[in-house]
């Protein structure tokens, strides 16, 4: 009984910020490019996109492995580590992208060749996947560790497995999880974001994990303790 309270527990953690803030360290190194807009709305109507990242100059080309696919709207749909990628909602992401499109004052002002839909998901949506090359006949094309292009819709699209990511190009996001194995994995993060312990955006992500890994980071090493309650200070 107490698991289970636990795990309905941790599926009110906010996954939505710590993603936000993780996909911004990704492209960190290349941040002046970029703006990143949070739960952008569409209309008035409780609409929004998860994640809107739009280019500031025109005919830059992104490097980040993740953000090659970019051009000058680019739509980004996460599901935490508790949802799941279904065939629906990739069609509801598809309709914002859309939308948000439309949703201008002046006709076209925003061009359909300027948009792109990065799906973020943690498993592997083998449903969804079949669908689309059955149904909809979309080619996927492999472009690293847990990136796949999605060839044959109305946007350019990718699919992000973060579980299947490189741990050496997308530490942060990857590591955005409930699922944290081993002390040694919690050892690491630590490690890590003492490199960055002076953003508010590497916390943000830190605090999410901890939380969610609760367990794990109880029983890694000792010296973590005091890194720890700093993190977690505000909560204590």
């Amino acid at each position: 009984a107490q698991m289970a309270k636990e795990k309905k527990t941790r599926g009110k953690l906010p996954w939505h910020p710590a993603f936000y803030a993780g996909i911004q360290i990704e492209f960190e190194k290349e941040a002046e490019k970029l703006t990143f807009e949070n739960e952008h709305q569409l209309g008035t109507d409780p609409m929004r996109i998860d994640v809107l990242i739009i280019k500031k100059r025109l005919g830059e080309q992104i490097q980040k492995n993740i953000g090659r696919i970019f051009r000058e709207y680019n739509i980004v749909e996460y599901k935490s580590p508790e949802q799941y990628l279904s065939i629906d909602a990739f069609y509801k992401v598809l309709g914002y992208a859309c939308f948000y499109k439309a949703d201008v004052q002046h006709v076209d002002t925003i061009k359909i060749d300027g948009i792109t839909i990065s799906y973020v998901s943690k498993s592997y949506p083998r449903k969804l996947i079949k669908h689309l090359k059955s149904v909809r006949g979309y080619d996927f094309v492999s472009k690293g560790k847990g990136i796949w292009y999605i060839e044959g819709g109305m946007f350019p699209m990718q699919l992000i497995v973060t579980s299947m990511l490189s741990e050496e190009d997308n530490f942060w996001l990857k590591n955005l999880t409930n699922d944290l194995k081993r002390k040694e994995e919690a050892n690491k993060l630590f490690e890590e974001y003492g490199k960055h312990s002076d953003s508010s955006l590497y916390k943000s992500v830190m605090d999410l994990v901890v939380r969610a890994n609760k367990e794990v980071f109880e029983e890694a090493s000792g010296n973590m303790c005091d890194a720890l309650y700093e993190l977690m200070k505000d909560k204590f």
